[in-house]
């Protein structure tokens, strides 16, 4: 009886020693899938901030300003300054009547009975409701600037 009791004991501590070895290996893993994730996650921001500050330097060499000096035949010299700027392309406020005005004929001729009628109704509302969005987002953008 005696030996069963000990067989029983280091049964038991045996088994508690395995699994406290498994409980400390998930632990771990754990951990090391916690900080890659974490890693990644750095990875993303720092990437974006580099995107940035690539933006930002665009940005400052379309507003930098060039100085000619023109030497003239009485031998006075002219300067003059001009500044380059950055064709900009489509204000937000165009995009979004572009995008509300497609995407509103696109539903109105799916919704409607008469395709050709929903399309153009559709299509009028959407670019309403398009044209506001993108000017919200104008004068934002001219906030920030």
């Amino acid at each position: 009886m005696k030996g069963l009791y000990i067989l029983l004991t280091v049964i038991f501590l045996t088994s508690c020693q395995q699994q406290n070895k498994e409980d400390i290996n998930k632990a771990k893993q754990a951990s090391i899938d916690s900080m890659k994730v974490e890693i990644n996650k750095q990875r993303v921001i720092d990437s974006m901030k580099a995107e940035m500050a690539k933006l930002n330097e665009e940005k400052i060499e379309a507003q930098k300003e060039k100085v000619v000096v023109v030497q003239q035949k009485d031998g006075t010299a002219a300067t003059t300054t001009t500044t380059t700027t950055k064709k900009k392309g489509w204000s937000a406020t165009a995009k979004g009547a572009v995008i509300g005005a497609g995407v509103g004929a696109a539903t109105g001729a799916i919704v409607s009975k008469k395709k050709g009628e929903g399309a153009i109704i559709g299509g009028l509302a959407g670019a309403a409701v398009g044209t506001g969005t993108g000017a919200v987002i104008d004068s934002k953008n001219k906030r920030n600037e």
